[in-house]
């Protein structure tokens, strides 16, 4: 029998939102690979997309701040919602960002925060909250000439996801192009692509999907001579799940990222993003 536990089967299911059987068996298939298990699943359709690979994590909150050309992400995790709403937690994440925006940098355990470092701070809160608190992942963009925007969405009292956008080709100072760049923020906040652009997806990537989705219509029984066909029309809706650019915007179905990009002149486009959200990697 391969090795594998209930916690295992569990994990599958929470990651791919399958069944308990059709976990078991994705398993058993894969010799208790879990990574192999959720590309076998998927490969008979019992899986439901590649954007639901974040994993359960701790608690905590998140905090977005943008001023001038800098803006930033900190995370703050504990071990309770609890905990990670309280005003001691969340002035602090608060602090954090501020510092990371002052400084220019994520690396930020080592600067002076209230009279100590940051990672001492951070361990003087975990005392008095009594819970494991964590300095998470921290993103720090800034910009020479282009146009940075942040969106925090707030849930449970505190910030549970962040984003940052940067807009380049664009007029930092118009109106327009400040309510496109927000609107793209809020996007990324609930669409949640991996990529900017289908030129973005790394090699390996493609390579697998592309592989998962012959799998896929092999196993359906589609007639050979239509089988390139289907699994371009599959990669095309991949790409549509996870790149930025060819996703439909979350206000206007009817429109892409792309087009929307498009109403602020044909050199306007997004250099980058991050998204970070409490509870995934």
């Amino acid at each position: 029998m391969p090795d594998f536990s209930a916690a295992d089967v569990a994990a599958l299911r929470k990651a791919t939102g399958a069944g308990m059987m059709d976990c078991k068996q994705a398993l058993t298939e894969t010799n208790g690979d879990i990574e192999a298990a959720k590309d076998w699943l998927r490969t008979q359709g019992l899986a439901g997309a590649s954007k639901r690979a974040g994993r359960a994590a701790e608690q905590g909150a998140v905090e977005v701040l943008v001023a001038d050309r800098v803006g930033a992400i900190v995370e703050l995790t504990a071990e309770t919602d609890f905990v990670a709403k309280s005003a001691d937690f969340t002035q602090t994440v608060q602090a954090l960002a501020r510092r990371a925006v002052d400084a220019g940098t994520a690396e930020l355990a080592a600067l002076e925060l209230a009279g100590t470092t940051v990672e001492e701070h951070v361990t003087q809160l975990a005392a008095r909250l009594g819970e494991h608190v964590v300095l998470g992942r921290i993103v720090v963009f800034e910009t020479a000439d282009g146009l940075l925007d942040g969106y925090q969405h707030i849930q449970s009292e505190r910030g549970t996801i962040g984003v940052l956008v940067e807009l380049g080709g664009v007029d930092p100072a118009d109106a327009k192009t400040k309510d496109v760049a927000h609107d793209i923020a809020l996007h990324v906040a609930s669409a949640a692509p991996r990529y900017v652009r289908r030129e973005d997806v790394p090699a390996d990537v493609l390579d697998k999907e592309r592989a998962v989705f012959e799998e896929l219509t092999r196993n359906e029984g589609k007639p050979e001579q239509a089988w390139p066909k289907i699994v371009e029309g599959r990669l095309n809706g991949f790409f549509k799940d996870v790149v930025l650019l060819e996703q439909p915007f979350v206000k206007e179905p009817k429109q892409t990222i792309r087009q929307l990009l498009a109403d602020l002149g044909t050199d306007a486009t997004v250099r980058r993003f991050a998204r970070v959200k409490i509870g995934e990697d």
